[in-house]
């Protein structure tokens, strides 16, 4: 019986992958990896290991889905090292623990690695820190992935009136829904809101408006997919401590 390893390779640069995760690269017969992962970090594998690409498609999630559990119970069942590789942490919004269910009932060993989560990563790298003593004590992960007139089990109310930030994933397409749920539930239209697109990476760009006007800024800055919607009074820290990009700015002047 071989082994299973669940494993986050991070908000996108390759730096920011554990040392236990880069192991279970390293060590793998058999790596099946998401459209986001940094395929960099492939670069890792044994010169023998089979990489298998398992990126969700639209409309095919469930099918995909399916076919990752089959891999996973076939390789291991043959006595393989599997690294499982997910993009940001397998454990938030990664589908990691349905993975593990059906290991548990192949009775597969595994272990599940965890990785930094993209909700605090990239707002770190735009200067935004998802907590601060004076902006913000408290801190929500959302997923955004809904459409309007669809089942909604998101407590919209509740975030508005309790949480100071909220770091919202997969929900550029939604964004007009988004904002006219939080200014439904009383949330100020003035809260500043940032939207970072590819957070880690050398491609990562920022925009700031408000609740009242980041749909329109958005539209206008061509915003997409992958991109962190990040609601709060901590949205503020951005003009001040956007480290990355400056840095970035510096390199392109010096070179």
């Amino acid at each position: 019986m071989g082994k299973v390893y669940i494993v986050g390779a991070g908000p996108g640069s390759v730096d920011l992958i554990t040392v236990k995760g880069l192991k279970c690269i390293q060590q793998a017969d058999v790596i099946l990896y998401d459209r986001l992962v940094n395929k960099e970090l492939l670069e890792y594998a044994k010169p023998n290991a089979e990489l298998i690409f398992v990126g969700k498609l639209p409309k095919l999630h469930g099918v995909i889905q399916e076919r990752i559990h089959k891999l996973l119970v076939q390789y291991a069942s043959k006595g393989k090292v599997v690294t499982r590789l997910k993009g940001g942490d397998p454990f938030v919004f990664g589908r990691g623990a349905e993975e593990a269910e059906v290991l548990v009932e192949a009775g597969i060993p595994f272990e599940i690695v965890p990785g930094i989560t993209s909700g605090v990563a990239a707002p770190a790298y735009a200067g935004i820190p998802v907590t601060h003593r004076d902006l913000g004590s408290s801190f929500a992960i959302v997923t955004g992935h809904m459409r309007e007139g669809k089942d909604d089990s998101i407590q919209w109310k509740g975030l508005a009136e309790s949480v100071d930030t909220l770091a919202i994933y997969m929900g550029v397409g939604n964004l007009p829904y988004i904002t006219e749920q939080l200014m439904k539930y009383k949330r100020n239209p003035q809260t500043p809101v940032a939207l970072i697109h590819w957070g880690t990476t050398e491609h990562q760009k920022t925009i700031t408006g408000t609740l009242e006007s980041i749909v329109e800024i958005a539209e206008k800055e061509e915003i997409q997919n992958p991109s962190m919607i990040i609601v709060g009074e901590v949205v503020k820290m951005h003009d001040k401590i956007a480290w990355f990009e400056q840095s970035k700015q510096l390199q392109e002047i010096s070179s």
